[in-house]
């Protein structure tokens, strides 16, 4: 190997560390704020149809993105092109939240904002993957840069625009968005892997479905939808419980799931090398478990010291539970499939599972906490008897055999 592609995949790093950066960066800035944005702006009602549009994006783009950047684009080219249409469309749903048109305007904009944004994750992981020479010791380094994003975000939206409950923090998500979109085209090209297929199954990113045609894909893939569920609550109504319990600052405070991912990230590559997949994600699922059990002992002392600690959680069974996942998937399906697995991963977790989660989590809301049902604390348990599930159905159905593709390697 000469000195120069040594020199040039030593750098690979800190560039692909920098995209996940402003990956995270902007959702990050809104993320957390919007449900007490829009309550400040007398819209309450519009919470759970505002938190509907992304999954319902999730169900279409990703695939399809996935598809486009195995047979057809190069990624980061495809990355820069969504990236500055989705900054259009993100200003625009705020602008016209900011000038109080009907709320319709806002939910329109945002969710076509959604449709170029659910792959961008997709994209920005098949990006990374392909071109760091170690991909599953280095990516969960460079993955932190979309932590680090995420969390620099939530605190200038408390503290520098004073935007937990104004648009303000919309305007800054764009902003991020637009020097993503010019970043992307400066990156590696990453060229398609399978190029010249013309069914329209393969163009619509519907091959990736005969991966659940393998047991252990089918049984991962469904307790990722299921594990959604309960996870769409998480940015939801996590912030208007620490509101209610005192806190002023609930963005800078959601943060703190965003500091332990860090640590998490440091140590999952290491942590992959010397355990199986299967301890791993039962790790996960069972942090995630004890989490959304702290919640419920929040809703039902109103110490907000126990929601606290659920929230500093979160970082580490995200982590160590989908950053797990796209490692395994880009190492266990043929390379002309994996920008469509990662595409599937998205329509799974951010997709069905979230939309599923979006309107029963919802419903959940207006019976317990708002109908007085139990309040917080039956509201919490709902969702922590779902991970429960989520974790005897993979602990017990999971058998870790090798894939079709790895008994071919």
């Amino acid at each position: 190997m000469s000195d120069t592609v040594r020199e040039s995949r030593s750098r690979m790093l800190p560039v692909m560390w920098t995209m996940c950066f402003f990956l995270g960066l902007s959702p990050g800035f809104w993320g957390s704020a919007l449900t007490n944005i829009l309550n400040a702006k007398g819209l309450g009602d519009w919470i759970t149809l505002a938190f509907l549009v992304t999954p319902c994006a999730a169900l279409v783009s990703p695939l399809i993105a996935g598809a486009l950047a195995d047979q057809r684009i190069r990624a980061e080219r495809l990355l820069g092109i969504i990236a500055l249409l989705g900054a259009a469309l993100l200003l625009a749903a705020f602008w016209t939240l900011e000038h109080d048109w009907n709320p319709w305007w806002f939910i329109g904009f945002l969710a076509l904002h959604a449709l170029f944004a659910g792959p961008m994750w997709g994209l920005g992981t098949m990006i990374a993957l392909t071109h760091l020479p170690n991909g599953e010791r280095q990516f969960p380094l460079a993955r932190m840069g979309g932590t680090i994003g995420w969390m620099a975000a939530g605190l200038a939206t408390s503290y520098l625009l004073n935007g937990d409950r104004t648009v303000a923090s919309g305007y800054a998500s764009v902003i991020s968005r637009v020097v993503l979109g010019l970043l992307a085209f400066t990156l590696p090209a990453t060229r398609p892997s399978a190029p010249g297929r013309r069914s329209w199954t393969s163009l619509l990113g519907l091959e990736a479905f005969g991966l659940l045609r393998e047991r252990d894909h089918f049984v991962f893939f469904f307790t990722t939808a299921l594990l959604s569920v309960p996870m769409s609550a998480f940015y939801m109504f996590v912030p208007r419980h620490l509101e209610a319990l005192g806190d002023l600052h609930a963005s800078a405070t959601m943060t703190l799931g965003q500091w332990s991912e860090v640590g998490a990230m440091i140590l999952v590559g290491a942590v992959m090398a010397r355990c199986r997949v299967k301890t791993v994600l039962v790790w996960a699922l069972g942090l995630t478990l004890v989490r959304f059990a702290c919640f419920t002992v929040a809703g039902g002392t109103g110490i907000r010291g126990w929601l606290i600690a659920g929230v500093s959680l979160h970082g580490i069974a995200y982590t160590f539970y989908f950053i797990t996942a796209q490692i395994f998937l880009d190492r266990r399906v043929p390379p002309g499939l994996r920008g469509q697995a990662q595409g599937l991963l998205t329509l799974v977790s951010s997709g069905i599972g979230t939309l599923t989660g979006t309107m029963f989590v919802g419903y959940l809301h207006r019976l317990t906490v708002v109908g007085g049902a139990g309040g917080w604390q039956a509201f919490w348990a709902v969702l922590t008897v779902i991970l429960l599930l989520c974790l005897i159905l993979f602990a017990v159905l999971y058998k870790g055999a090798p894939s079709s593709q790895e008994r071919k390697s």
